[in-house]
């Protein structure tokens, strides 16, 4: 298992690959499709995002309200697919990287490798044990989206597995390699 500190740098990501299991700590945030939507309006107009994307890494997830003694309830990944429209425009502006399950487009594979930023994949199904990787989680935008606002959440050891590496290499492609 690779341990990873947040927020990313190159250097520290350079050398994954595609199947890597990685232990992310520090600084994540969630965003669904309605908060990329509001982040994508406010860069077609030229405006501040309400958080810094330089180095951050997203998941796509919109956690349930805190159970007693929890940082958060239920904290699953969403399908990222949906988020692909929005993704190239927000790796442009310095996301490192971002979490989710399942493929992504062609366009997202090459944003990701021109600016060397890394796609990991979490286990769909298991979000009340990824909750217990939470320390801390605080809404910073879009509160009215409900569990789809943005919050900045605080992980320690939150397993993930790289899905589209920094050189491109997509697990998914290799997948498919290995039935061929």
């Amino acid at each position: 298992m690779i341990k990873l500190k947040l927020p990313l740098s190159k250097d520290a990501i350079k050398s994954l690959k595609a199947g890597d299991e990685v232990s992310l700590s520090g600084t994540i945030f969630t965003a669904r499709d309605a908060a990329h939507q509001r982040l994508s309006e406010l860069i077609k107009k030229g405006k501040r995002l309400p958080i810094d994307l330089a180095a951050s890494c997203i998941y796509y997830a919109g956690p349930t309200p805190a159970r007693p003694g929890m940082a958060i309830g239920s904290c699953g990944p969403t399908t990222s697919s949906r988020m692909d429209a929005f993704t190239p425009a927000l790796i442009d502006r310095g996301l490192m990287g971002m979490i989710g399950k399942g493929g992504r487009s062609s366009d997202v594979r090459n944003a990701i490798k021109k600016h060397g930023a890394v796609y990991f994949l979490a286990t769909g199904g298991v979000g009340a044990l990824l909750a217990a990787k939470v320390k801390s989680s605080k809404v910073i935008a879009y509160a009215d989206l409900g569990t789809e606002a943005i919050h900045r959440l605080v992980v320690e050891d939150f397993p993930v597995i790289v899905g589209i590496d920094p050189k491109g290499r997509d697990i998914y492609d290799k997948a498919k390699r290995k039935k061929a």
